[in-house]
C-alpha cells in the first residue's frame, strides 16, 4: 500500500510539474498556432493573431516589422483588451502578391479581417506605416475606427514631412533592399507613398490621438499639420524620443495609450475654460 501510494504521489507530482512547465512556456508571438489565423483577401493571405478578451484593440506595425516586434505590448494589452495583431501584407507571415504594394491595400486587409471576426469597431494603434494605415482606415472605413492612436505617421514621402537628413541613408537602404523582392517592395512603399490629402483628414470623425517623438524621423511641423487638420484630434509630442516612442519611453507611452483608450477625449480649450469661469 505504501509503495502504491508513493507511486501515485510521484506520478501526480510529475504531472503537475509537466503542466506547470507547459503553462510557463513563453508565447511565440508572431508564430503562434494557438492564436494565429489567415484570412484570404482576394487571393492574398493575411496573417493575424488574437489574444485576450474585452474591447478590441488592433495593433499595426511599421515598415519591415511584424507582430513579433510588438510582443511585449501584446502580452500587456491582452490582459485588458481583445488584441488583434496584424502582419501587414508583404510582412511577416502574410502573403505578398505580384504588383504594386499600397497602404490602401493594407487598410482594406484590416477592414476585411475585422468583418470576418464580426468586429464592428475597434481601437487602433498604428506606428509609422501602421499609423498611416490607421489614418486611411479612419478616412475610408470610419465605422471600424472607434479610436485611433497614430504615432510617427506621415501624409507624403517628401522632405516637408520626413527629416531631410534621412534621404542620404535611403540611398544606401535602396541598394540593400534590391537584393530581395519583398524588401524592395517595402522600400518602395516607404519612399513613394503615402499621398493623403488634407481634405481627407478633415473628414475623419473618430477620436484621434496623433503622437510623435520630438526627435522623430517625421518632422514635428508635419505632425502638427496632421493634428491641425483632424477635427477634435489630440496631440502628444513625446520629449526625448525618436520615431520609436513606444520603446524609447514605454511607461509614458502606455500611460498615454490607456488614458486615451479608456477615457473620453478632453477637447476643451483654454479659451473656452477661461470664458466659462469668467461667466460664472
Amino acid at each position: 500500500m505504501k509503495r502504491k501510494h508513493l507511486t501515485i504521489v510521484l506520478l501526480f507530482s510529475f504531472y503537475s510539474i509537466a503542466c506547470f512547465a507547459q503553462q510557463d512556456q513563453p508565447v511565440n508571438y508572431g508564430s503562434n498556432p494557438q492564436a494565429g489565423s489567415y484570412y484570404n483577401n482576394n487571393g492574398t493571405k493575411i496573417y493575424y493573431e488574437v489574444y485576450g478578451e474585452g474591447k478590441p484593440v488592433v495593433i499595426l506595425h511599421g515598415n519591415g516589422g511584424s507582430i513579433r516586434g510588438r510582443a511585449n505590448y501584446i502580452a500587456e494589452l491582452s490582459k485588458k483588451y481583445k488584441v488583434i495583431a496584424f502582419d501587414n501584407r508583404c510582412h511577416g507571415n502574410s502573403g505578398c502578391p505580384a504588383g504594386y504594394l499600397t497602404y490602401e491595400q493594407m487598410a482594406d486587409d484590416v477592414d476585411k479581417v475585422l468583418q470576418h471576426l464580426g468586429i464592428d469597431s475597434a481601437y487602433i494603434w498604428g506606428d509609422s506605416d501602421g499609423g498611416i494605415i490607421g489614418l486611411l482606415l479612419a478616412i475610408h472605413y470610419p465605422a471600424k475606427v472607434k479610436k485611433l492612436l497614430a504615432s510617427g505617421a506621415n501624409l507624403r514621402p517628401d522632405s516637408t514631412a520626413v527629416e531631410p537628413g534621412l534621404f542620404p541613408l535611403l540611398n544606401v537602404m535602396e541598394k540593400q533592399a534590391k537584393a530581395d523582392s519583398i524588401h524592395y517592395k517595402q522600400f518602395l512603399l516607404l519612399v513613394q507613398q503615402p499621398h493623403i490629402p488634407l481634405s481627407d483628414l478633415q473628414k475623419i470623425k473618430s477620436d484621434v490621438l496623433i503622437m510623435a517623438g520630438d526627435r522623430d524621423a517625421i518632422r514635428v511641423e508635419h505632425t502638427m499639420e496632421i493634428f491641425k487638420n483632424i477635427p477634435g484630434a489630440l496631440l502628444c509630442i513625446m520629449p526625448g524620443t525618436t520615431h520609436f516612442v513606444y520603446s524609447d519611453r514605454p511607461q509614458w507611452f502606455k500611460e498615454m495609450m490607456y488614458d486615451f483608450f479608456d477615457n473620453p477625449p478632453r477637447r476643451t480649450t483654454t479659451v473656452e475654460l477661461m470664458s466659462g469661469s469668467i461667466k460664472k
